[in-house]
């Protein structure tokens, strides 16, 4: 059986990392699951999130919730919505400012492209050196393309 491998994308930033996957299943049936905080952990592929703790049950345009969390030491952390549109874009940001957004891309009825970003191109120096420190930048893209994958064997069961 050929492993499932998802596409990490040359953003040309050192601030900003993608990884994209072909899913055979709806855009509605896949964003559905990403809309909501409680199935994150699901398809979590840094093993960072440990739950959802706050927030609506579908996340919205302004939406906040809150995600349980941890990197050796647990944590929480609130994000909120920033930009949305019904099973096409969803993304959110939290205190640091860096983004994670999913964009879904229907090639046809039970066919979609889903682009998974991460982007801290427009964060304060703070944040700038915190990801340094932690080498989110080095962890990134494999742990995305990890979550991309999960995400895929989510929906085509």
């Amino acid at each position: 059986m050929e492993k499932v491998r998802a596409e990490i994308l040359d953003t040309g930033s050192d601030l900003a990392t993608s990884a994209q996957i072909e899913i055979s299943a709806p855009a509605q049936q896949i964003f559905d699951l990403i809309a909501d905080p409680r199935c994150h952990q699901l398809f979590d592929g840094s093993g960072t999130v440990q739950g959802s703790i706050s927030g609506p049950v579908r996340l919205h345009l302004g939406a906040k919730f809150g995600m349980a969390m941890k990197i050796k030491v647990p944590y929480r952390i609130k994000n909120t919505v920033v930009a949305f549109e019904e099973n096409k874009k969803i993304t959110w940001c939290h205190l640091m400012k860096w983004t994670w957004c999913y964009e879904l891309e229907s090639i046809s009825p039970n066919q979609t492209v889903v682009t998974e970003s991460f982007d801290a191109s427009a964060i304060p120096a703070f944040s700038k050196w915190w990801l340094k420190k932690t080498g989110a930048m080095a962890h990134n893209p494999k742990w995305m393309a990890k979550s991309l994958v999960a995400l895929k064997a989510i929906c085509e069961v």
